[in-house]
């Protein structure tokens, strides 16, 4: 995270899978692991444009070299998605597929921890896979795909998969 705070685009978040799944290896008893995948980092500048994106990847991948940075401002991504623009990162949070990974962290310039979950934590912390509102319904065969492909029950026998 402190990487992020310093060499990241300005307040800008850690976000997703590194998140989610550190807490469901905590549930499973498992010792923290590096990330399985990319480490999603998530900002919000309207105006800004994907060059800014790749010179904050560059300078976390400096900053934290062997880490896969994906650095993506929440400001454009509505677009990419089809959605009406989002206003702020939590609201873009609210248009991912799962509840449990709509989760976001990041550290202030005091050293504490801020979190953005606009879903809450409940679902993360139990260990529950619940779609949001729109992918329990016309984008449910998106959700069901990658509950399939990123192998979560085979990889984290204690969740639990409820339909909405």
């Amino acid at each position: 995270m402190i990487a992020v705070r310093d060499a990241g685009p300005p307040g800008a978040w850690i976000g997703a899978g590194l998140v989610r799944d550190a807490v469901w290896d905590r549930l499973h008893g498992r010792a923290p692991a590096p990330p399985a995948g990319d480490v999603d980092v998530l900002w919000y500048a309207p105006g800004e444009g994907a060059g800014r994106d790749a010179t904050a990847e560059a300078a976390l991948s400096a900053a934290c070299p062997g880490v896969d940075w994906s650095v993506k401002n929440q400001a454009r991504m509505h677009q990419r998605n089809g959605d009406a623009p989002y206003r702020d990162v939590a609201d873009a949070m609210r248009h991912w597929p799962e509840t449990a990974t709509a989760v976001a962290v990041r550290l202030t310039a005091a050293g504490m921890v801020e979190v953005a979950a606009p879903y809450g934590l409940d679902d993360l912390f139990a260990g529950v896979v619940r779609p949001t509102a729109r992918f329990a319904a016309d984008r449910r065969a998106i959700f069901d795909a990658r509950v399939a492909g990123k192998g979560w029950l085979a990889r984290y026998p204690l969740l639990r998969i409820v339909a909405a």
